[in-house]
């Protein structure tokens, strides 16, 4: 039997110095590195030598895949080649707590219900307000069950990835979301606060925020197909329709000389901004000013809006 406990899968393309980092922070692990195993699925043609640690008894294999490849067909390729009895799922931009191994396998094991576990993100005080307003809005919810996870840390048995059918490989983005409703089938999902990641790569720029988003919303529809759809998850497919539907209606009220629909309109496109920004503000306790908040959502809704009409047609790249 295989002494590995516990494989890191991680897909990876472009940058390598925040692949480095993440290596590093599983190196840095307080868990015995022979019980550990990575497995890289890179994009790249070929990974520097200095990228992946040598100097550890972490054993790490590297697999070269298509740029061609969705994300969730790197990860699946991954899983093929672990030896372990757990998966961990991280993106090639994290960098984890000391103790994230330990503290999941613990909260895996501590309750019979829990099928995934994850840790919260961490940013410094001192973050650029888009990566705190990111960090905000993947904490709304701590210590408890939750319906999704992000797959930026995702920590479960083999066993579940078998049950549940592994990424679907036909989604470009939504893949997580996609995956983790399959899991929830099967039992809880749990995010927990005593072990935290930091995003290396959250976006800084809200310039660049939009393009990502743009990217991130082309699979937005295609990502329901196969599953049943909860209520809480509806507002994420309407909103952004909602918006763009009274937006052309104001624009052209305006243009038939009706400004008191086209205004009626226009505040309709306002108000689940309003109402969006207000929740984000409530949580963020005043960690970020409510300008920024605006800001993103101002630069969300038509990035989303765009991305989604994309996907329909063509396949967004980044």
């Amino acid at each position: 039997m295989s002494a590995i406990r516990v494989s890191f899968v991680i897909p990876h393309k472009g940058r390598e110095e925040l692949l480095k980092a993440t290596l590093q922070s599983i190196v840095n692990q307080g868990f015995p590195k022979d019980q550990m195993e990575v497995v890289v699925v890179t994009q790249n043609l070929q990974l520097e030598p200095t990228t992946c640690p040598v100097d550890t008894d972490l054993k790490v294999t590297t697999l070269t895949q298509p740029v061609t490849d969705t994300i969730s067909r790197l990860r699946n390729v991954g899983v093929s080649a672990a030896e372990g009895e757990f998966i961990a799922f991280l993106d090639a931009d994290i960098e984890l707590s000391h103790n994230w191994v330990s503290t999941m396998l613990d909260e895996l094991l501590s309750d019979s219900r829990r099928v995934l576990v994850s840790a919260i993100q961490e940013c410094d005080d001192r973050a650029e307000p888009l990566e705190m307003i990111r960090t905000v809005m993947s904490n709304a919810v701590v210590d408890s069950d939750v319906r999704f996870l992000p797959g930026r840390n995702l920590f479960l048995r083999r066993k579940t990835f078998s049950q549940a059918g592994g990424f679907p490989e036909h989604l470009v983005t939504c893949e997580d979301y996609y995956f983790t409703d399959k899991v929830h089938e099967l039992g809880a999902l749990y995010y927990t606060s005593r072990a935290s990641y930091v995003h290396l790569g959250e976006d800084k720029q809200y310039v660049e925020m939009f393009k990502k988003e743009i990217w991130r919303g082309q699979s937005n529809f295609q990502s329901i197909r196969g599953r049943h759809i909860p209520l809480a998850e509806w507002p994420s497919f309407l909103v952004p329709i909602w918006i763009l539907l009274f937006f052309l209606g104001a624009l052209g009220f305006a243009v038939l000389g009706q400004p008191g629909l086209a205004l009626a309109s226009l505040l309709l496109v306002l108000i689940p901004i309003a109402l969006y920004s207000l929740r984000l503000k409530r949580l963020a306790q005043g960690k970020v000013s409510l300008f920024h908040i605006l800001c993103f959502y101002f630069m969300y809704f038509p990035a989303r809006i765009i991305g989604t009409y994309y996907g329909l047609f063509a396949i967004v790249r980044v």
